[in-house]
């Protein structure tokens, strides 16, 4: 079955996905400026909302796995830069997860070639 996705094919695209093994990927992904996200935040100078690339992390993992899954705590969001589809209109989303007692840890990055825009780490369900 289709995974229900809130932000595929709206605020990004998945350009390829190279899975290092059944757990670890690199999902690299098209930021899309015509998203309405970027309508209210903030028409002119559009930014990608660090809930908005913390649900994108979530999609990523969710295809990995290839079933649904939600947070269920987020030990650390780091935002080290500002992202936005014209900075950086391609970025990669690693996802790496170890999974314990049907509860997935996740360490993800979202970056370029240029810079780092987000580290997360947290709990997966």
């Amino acid at each position: 079955g289709r995974l229900n996705m809130l932000l595929e094919n709206k605020y990004f695209n998945v350009i390829r996905q190279d899975n290092t093994d059944s757990l670890n990927a690199t999902f690299r992904i098209a930021l899309l400026p015509d998203c309405e996200v970027y309508k209210g935040h903030f028409p002119g100078e559009p930014i990608c909302p660090g809930v908005c690339n913390i649900e994108t992390i979530k999609e990523c993992a969710s295809m990995l796995l290839d079933k649904e899954l939600r947070y269920s705590a987020i030990k650390q969001c780091r935002l080290t830069a500002i992202a936005t589809p014209q900075v950086c209109p391609e970025v990669d989303i690693t996802i790496a997860l170890t999974e314990r007692d049907g509860e997935y840890g996740i360490q993800s990055t979202i970056s370029d070639d240029k810079q780092t825009y987000m580290i997360l780490k947290g709990t997966l369900v």
